[in-house]
């Protein structure tokens, strides 16, 4: 079991630590966390599995899992950061954990400045420790997401000023490691993406279907889900968000400024954060003053696009909310959502289910003239003076 908190420490411990459970048991602390920390990535994996760690700068580093140091459910871990030979300022912003490099898995990424980019997972099974390059990044621009797909997904992206777009992944052709990539999202001067959402086209269908039998049945006759139902929650500085269906979030093609996801009001501030989540989920709300709240999904009111949310968290004078995050568990109970299939527990059986960490959205068309790359023949530029060192 190999978690990674918020404040970048990561450890491993041993799957046998964690007995199965019936169902509704209490379960277990899968670690020690301080006040102003909480487990941001949990996952099992086996001893030989890779762990990709990008970074803002646009590089990526590998470990194996069984290089993470292993620690006690009581122990915080190690740092991160002194795993890797990072530059001054650069930081791990996203970890994902692989078992196979294939060709028809991709790594979804995009920047702050709007550019996507989708690479085979295969393009990064050999990484030298110094790192390689992920993706080309203009100055002053910097990764703000990757996430592992199978080609076919829809995708979002949110921007500060309240706006998403959303389009089909296949609107974005495969590309090399040193390629700058393609516009996913046009923004105005001064205008920030922040957040990369990525779902898996077939739970969208399925929540799509029982929405229908739903309305259908004029909800009182409704059959019970069996999906969990999911929806974009997002939140503005100033402390307001909300929830939204996906549904309200109709398909675009990328490169557009996109359409309101939220009013960005005097009252509300810019859009710090949106994640995809379920009714049963839980989210960390945090400030620039150090502030945490962590709050229940179900409690935060589903409202449209064009509305300005509810308060999710009080804001004190002079300090803004920073961000929002979706809390995974962090006790055995958490590990019903991981695969079972990773180890033997005797008799004894972990419940398998699905992460609820997908993320959001599909179809669109993609044009040359939008590209981000100064070649003029090809949207997958490479720059044969970039150094991958």
């Amino acid at each position: 079991v190999v978690t990674m908190s918020h404040a970048g420490y990561i450890k491993s411990q041993p799957l046998s630590e964690y007995r199965a459970q019936r169902r509704g048991g209490r379960g277990k602390v899968a670690t020690a966390m301080r006040e102003d920390d909480w487990i941001d990535r949990l996952f099992v994996a086996n001893t030989h599995d890779a762990i990709l760690c990008f970074s803002d700068h646009g590089r990526v580093y590998s470990l194996k899992v069984w290089e993470v140091p292993q620690g006690s459910r009581n122990s915080r871990g190690r740092p991160i950061v002194n795993m890797f030979p990072l530059e001054e300022g650069e930081k791990i912003t996203v970890v994902l954990s692989v078992k196979e490099f294939s060709d028809d898995q991709f790594v979804f990424m995009a920047t702050s400045r709007g550019t996507v980019k989708k690479t085979q997972l295969s393009a990064f099974e050999s990484i030298r420790k110094t790192g390689i390059i992920a993706v080309a990044l203009d100055e002053g621009d910097y990764l703000i997401g990757a996430q592992l797909t199978a080609g076919e997904h829809d995708v979002m992206l949110f921007s500060d000023a309240g706006k998403a777009v959303r389009f089909a992944e296949n609107d974005v052709r495969p590309m090399g490691r040193t390629a700058r990539g393609v516009r996913g999202m046009r923004l105005d001067d001064g205008q920030s993406v922040i957040s990369l959402l990525v779902a898996e086209t077939d739970v969208l269908e399925a929540i799509a279907h029982e929405d229908e039998l739903a309305q259908q049945a004029h909800d009182s006759n409704a059959p019970e889900r069996s999906v969990n139902r999911l929806s974009v929650l997002t939140a503005t500085e100033n402390g307001y968000g909300k929830r939204t269906a996906i549904g309200e979030f109709t398909r675009h093609g990328r490169g557009t400024k996109g359409m309101i996801a939220i009013q960005c009001s005097e009252r509300n501030g810019n859009l710090v954060g949106a994640v995809l989540v379920a009714e049963t989920d839980q989210i960390m709300l945090i400030t620039n003053s150090g502030v945490l709240v962590r709050t229940r999904v179900d409690e935060i009111r589903e409202m449209g696009r064009s509305t300005q949310g509810v308060t999710l968290i009080s804001v004190d004078d002079g300090s803004k909310l920073s961000g929002v995050y979706r809390v995974e568990e962090t006790d055995a109970g958490g590990l019903e959502a991981l695969n079972d299939d990773e180890a033997e527990l005797g008799n004894d059986e972990l419940n398998n289910g699905s992460e609820s960490e997908a993320e959001g959205m599909d179809n669109a068309s993609a044009s040359p003239s939008d590209e981000v790359d100064s070649s003029s023949d090809s949207d997958s530029f490479t720059n044969p003076d970039q150094s991958e060192e």
